[in-house]
Parts: C-alpha cells; sequence; structure tokens
C-alpha cells in the first residue's frame, strides 16, 4: 500500500495489471529491467485514475450547486425568525409577570386573605384580564417548531384578552383617576398606595409589552408564511 495525497494506492491490484501486461507481451521475462519499467508505467497509470475520478460524474444535485439558492431562501428567513423569537420570549416574561401581580390581587381579596384596607377588591377589567394566559400559553407553543396556526391563535386571542380588557380598564378606572387628581380621595388602596395608580401603572406597562408582542408576532408569522410558500414551490 502506498498514501499518496490522501489517497490508499493498492499495488496489489496493480501486480495483477502488470502479470497481464507480461503474459501477453513480447518483452523476454529475463529483460528484468525493461519488466520492472512496464510495471512502474502500470501503476502510474492507476494513480492518475485514482486522481482525476474526483472531477467524475456525480449525482445530479449532490455536488452542492444548489446550496447558493437554499442559502439566498433560507439563511435571510433564520436571521429574521430567531433574534424576533428571542424578543417574543421575552415579552411573554412580562406579560406573565403582570399576570402574576393581577392574579395575585384578585386572589388575595376573593379569599380575603388580608384586608381589604390593604389590598382592595379588583376591578372589573381584571377578571377578563387574568384570560391573557391563553394567548400566552399559545405563543410559547408555536415558538419551538414555527407553527403558524398556534400564532394566530395567540394573536387573536391577545387583542380579545389581552388588549380589550385594557382598553375597558382605562375608561373604567378613568372617573376614579379624576376624582383622584382633582379632590386627592381615593377610597381602593394596594399596600398604602392608591390602587387606581397602582393599576394605571400596570396597564400603561402591560399596553406596551402586548403593542410589542403582537409586532413580533406579525414579523415571525410573515416569515413563516413565506418560508412555507417557498417549501410549496419546491
Amino acid at each position: 500500500m502506498l498514501m499518496l495525497r490522501g489517497e490508499l494506492i493498492d499495488y496489489s491490484a496493480c501486480a495483477v495489471g502488470f502479470a497481464t501486461s507480461v503474459t501477453t507481451s513480447f518483452v523476454s521475462p529475463d529483460s528484468f529491467n525493461e519488466l520492472f519499467q512496464t510495471f512502474r508505467k502500470y501503476a502510474a497509470v492507476r494513480v492518475c485514475l485514482k486522481m482525476t475520478s474526483r472531477a467524475g460524474l456525480r449525482p445530479g444535485g449532490t455536488n452542492g450547486s444548489e446550496f447558493k439558492y437554499k442559502e439566498r431562501v433560507s439563511v435571510p428567513q433564520y436571521q429574521m425568525s430567531v433574534p424576533m423569537k428571542s424578543e417574543v420570549r421575552k415579552l411573554n416574561l412580562v406579560h406573565f409577570l403582570l399576570w402574576l401581580l393581577v392574579a395575585a390581587q384578585v386572589t388575595v381579596s376573593h379569599f380575603n386573605l388580608v384586608s381589604h384596607d390593604i389590598v382592595s377588591m379588583p376591578y372589573q377589567w381584571e377578571y377578563p384580564y387574568l384570560l391573557s394566559l391563553l394567548p400566552l400559553f399559545c405563543s410559547a407553543l408555536s415558538l419551538p417548531k414555527n407553527n403558524i396556526s398556534y400564532l394566530v391563535l395567540s394573536m387573536i386571542s391577545a387583542g380579545l384578552f389581552s388588549v380589550a380588557p385594557l382598553i375597558y380598564g382605562g375608561m373604567e378606572m378613568f372617573p376614579v383617576a379624576q376624582q383622584l387628581y382633582r379632590h386627592g380621595k381615593a377610597y381602593r388602596f394596594i399596600f398604602g398606595f392608591s390602587a387606581v395608580t397602582v393599576m394605571y401603572l400596570i396597564m400603561v406597562v402591560a399596553v406596551q409589552v402586548h403593542g410589542w408582542q403582537l409586532y413580533y408576532m406579525k414579523k415571525l408569522l410573515d416569515s413563516w408564511f413565506d418560508s412555507t410558500q417557498e417549501k410549496k414551490k419546491k
């Protein structure tokens, strides 16, 4: 065996060819020099054939010529999808923390765990907002496998159970906030702070979180839809 440029040259195969050439040639067996030169030439031919076979015919589609097209199609969508998924996950985490705050107030008030003077009764908008856990759950399910159905369901339910309760809550609490601003009177408290002030602060954060959630989910939906259309064309 001989190693040449990473190729193993099998001299046993060369020897077979050499023996064939000896038996079919008119060279005298006593001319060893000539026979040896014939053997070397035969081996050199086999080396050349081995080296040139790399550039031979390949099965269609396996020579890498289609890579540029695949790269052009998949890489931009991949580059868009990954950072947007990361942003959606961060926003989902903040959404869950806001949900926990609202759920804690509702639970503590209804089960009378503390006095209502410490934690007041919840406003009406807080009850439907508890259902915003549904779009959060659908969004989390859609991200690992780029599931378009779950993402669309998350966007629709976010409008119904996240955004709509906040709009209603803003209108519900506006007269109370107006009274607090004009007369400095508050009737509901959360740990000594005006309940309407605390809940408005939560609402301001929640509006921004849900707005960015919908924005990034829409971008993700467009990216996944384009990717699905490209696969169908193939």
